[in-house]
């Protein structure tokens, strides 16, 4: 399990440290070509973006893995007892459907049937739109992980 735990970690890491990378990168260069060369690129801002969506879309699964997720608490936490239980588990419910219904088959569908490619970079926006499965699949993953180490505490405490 804890195996499982590390490898997902580190791949999220690296999917996110490589996309911040580039980003900087892609900054710099910008920078550099408008600035010292005269000559601005034309492929950065549009690569840019794509890195940006990336970063922040496997960013976003990794706070839900790390349990560092946005969250409005204003009512969940003035609940009690059966009601909290239940609110919690409608609130898992909720999420789990969104995730499902709108990043992995949404954006699997997307990015299935998207035919165009963008403008400058000409890549096909096949490898933009996958990145919506791809980080509902973390998403899944990290709160599957969570019923798992949460089912094993319960039963270690019975």
């Amino acid at each position: 399990m804890k195996k499982i735990d590390k490898i997902i970690d580190d791949v999220m890491r690296a999917i996110m440290a490589i996309s911040m990378l580039s980003l900087v990168a892609g900054g710099f260069w910008q920078i550099f070509t408008r600035w010292v060369l005269n000559d601005p690129s034309t492929v950065t801002e549009e690569f840019m973006r794509y890195m940006l969506i990336w970063a922040s879309m496997i960013g976003s699964a990794y706070c839900f893995y790390t349990e560092q997720h946005l969250s409005l608490d204003l009512f969940k936490n003035k609940m009690t007892g059966k009601v909290s239980v239940a609110n919690k588990i409608f609130i898992e419910i909720a999420i789990m459907f969104f995730i499902l219904f709108t990043f992995v088959y949404g954006g699997g569908r997307m990015a299935i049937n998207s035919t165009n490619a963008s403008p400058v970079l000409q890549l096909p926006f096949t490898f933009l739109y996958s990145v919506l499965p791809i980080s509902g699949i973390f998403i899944i993953l990290a709160r599957g992980m969570k019923y798992i180490s949460k089912f094993k505490e319960q039963g270690g405490k019975q």
